[in-house]
């Protein structure tokens, strides 16, 4: 066949190529991620939501009504549609004990991160007040030098 190579020896040709590279062992890559650190088990959990907290009392009400129900979907399914169909009024009372769980893990989170940093955030603010008053002292007194002038 006189003429030039066809399309089809040189896709060919072209995934031989291709196929020819191979990869490094995974022993021989360098990772590029860092380490994770692990999670502490002592810090604090998130609170739930306000549709969680109301989860928490539907799934005992649903469990009542379907006692032989052991899909975890279809409970969740139920929920979610039952929480679109209610109103801001019935939505209400559990939005507010959402608030306060949150309110209650705010200050156990905060007593954590104390106790994490190891109390330093104390000391800081201390200085920090003192350098304040002493600044202000010095601001005072040059005002009356000059006033005495």
């Amino acid at each position: 066949m006189k003429g030039g190579r066809s399309k089809a020896d040189t896709a060919k040709k072209a995934d031989n190529k291709l196929g020819t590279k191979r990869k490094a062992p995974a022993s021989d890559r360098i990772s590029k991620k860092p380490a994770k650190k692990g999670k502490d088990p002592n810090k604090p959990k998130r609170p739930p939501s306000a549709f969680f907290v109301f989860m928490e009392e539907f799934r005992k009400q649903f469990k009542e009504k379907n006692p032989n129900n052991k899909s975890v979907a279809a409970v969740g399914k139920a929920a979610g549609d039952k929480w679109k169909a209610m109103s801001e009024a019935e939505k209400a009372p559990y939005v507010s004990k959402a608030a306060k769980r949150k309110t209650e893990y705010e200050k156990t989170l905060a007593a954590y991160n104390k106790k994490q940093s190891g109390g330093s955030d104390d000391h800081e603010e201390e200085e920090s007040d003192k350098s304040k008053s002493e600044v202000n002292d010095e601001d005072e007194e040059s005002e009356e030098e000059e006033d005495d002038d």
